[in-house]
């Protein structure tokens, strides 16, 4: 695969959800990535996360898988595993022999709660993590309890992802003179991390530690999804001032003195009952056609099927075919170097 990780090699254990994730990040970027999976166990190649791999089995439970595995290691930039911690060190795949192998060696290690700590030996899933890193507490509407975001920000955002910015940052360290060395990354630290503004906000009082009272978590009437006539949604974000004004200018509401306290938090449940009403006088595509493009800083909100055919996304190629099938086009892009599209799993 072409891109700017072309020529890193990098062994990918294979596991669930993050670990897969931050594979398909480095895959997409160029790097070699060769997934070892246990016999008859292969992951499903209509997958995006199994997406431009090789794929090797392997028995890791008898003394020649364990040999090969270790051999593929030797020559490998990276790896990458998300077992429980110990599980590797028991199968005699640990860092200390790894790296005694291949001292250049980047050592990843996806879990969600880290390799040490009270929790670090429990079994859990991406709403336990976000629950202990504080992020889950700030996602929900005002009055109601915690709405989990699915599992973005938890196994994707603050893991694979974390885990593929750890990944590359430790490559670069050994490439430029550096030794190998171990990426312990948590989705408590990572989902943490991403929460990074949030805590800024609380720290200095700008941000009241409940959920749906805030500018950013639709306690705002000018920041939040709002029914149409037709059953669906769009949403606003219309926080900067002169923005705000082209909202009130193209909804029809500029004349209305209510909306002059935009940023009276005591206004804002009247202000929001007000837009409710508003924008379910129009169906989306109305609503559309009236404030997409401008600076109201609007959007329809897409179905996943829906999404895949807005003319931004295909004008962008946002979504490829692979295999037959439609996928999140790698990401971000580069202004010089070129790679190579997504291919199903070899």
């Amino acid at each position: 695969m072409a891109g700017p990780l072309t020529g890193i090699n990098i062994i990918e254990f294979a596991g669930i959800g993050p670990g897969p994730f931050c594979g398909m990040m480095l895959a997409d970027q160029g790097a070699n990535v060769t997934v070892l999976h246990r016999p008859g166990a292969a992951p499903d190649p209509r997958l995006a996360l199994s997406r431009s791999r090789n794929l090797v089995e392997i028995d890791l439970k008898s003394e020649d898988g364990i040999k090969t595995a270790r051999d593929l290691v030797k020559t490998a930039d990276g790896l990458i595993e998300g077992f429980r911690p110990g599980v590797m060190e028991r199968l005699g795949l640990g860092p200390d022999i790894l790296l005694a192998d291949n001292p250049k060696l980047v050592y990843g290690r996806m879990t969600g709660w880290g390799q040490y700590g009270p929790l670090a030996a429990a079994a859990g899933h991406d709403i336990n993590y976000i629950s202990v890193s504080g992020a889950l507490h700030a996602f929900g509407r005002a009055g109601e309890k915690p709405t989990p975001p699915i599992n973005m920000v938890g196994d994707f955002g603050g893991g694979g992802m974390m885990l593929a910015f750890g990944m590359v940052s430790a490559l670069l360290h050994a490439k430029t003179g550096g030794t190998g060395q171990v990426v312990d990354c948590a989705m408590t630290d990572g989902s943490a991390a991403l929460m990074a503004m949030i805590f800024d906000f609380h720290n200095i009082g700008q941000w009241q530690d409940e959920r749906g009272v805030n500018l950013l978590d639709t306690g705002a009437h000018f920041y939040d999804t709002y029914e149409t006539a037709d059953a669906k949604y769009i949403s606003i974000g219309s926080i900067e001032p002169q923005f705000y004004a082209e909202l009130r200018q193209v909804a029809g509401i500029a004349d209305d003195s209510d909306f002059d306290a935009q940023m009276n938090p005591k206004q804002w449940p009247m202000l929001k009952e007000k837009l409710t009403d508003l924008f379910k006088t129009k169906t989306r595509d109305q609503w559309c056609e009236l404030m997409e493009g401008t600076d109201i800083c609007f959007a329809p909100v897409l179905s996943l099927a829906e999404a895949k055919e807005h003319p931004h996304n295909i004008e962008r190629e946002a979504f490829v075919d692979v295999g037959g099938l439609k996928q999140p086009a790698p990401a971000p892009r580069y202004s010089v170097t070129v790679s190579d599209p997504p291919r199903r799993p070899a």
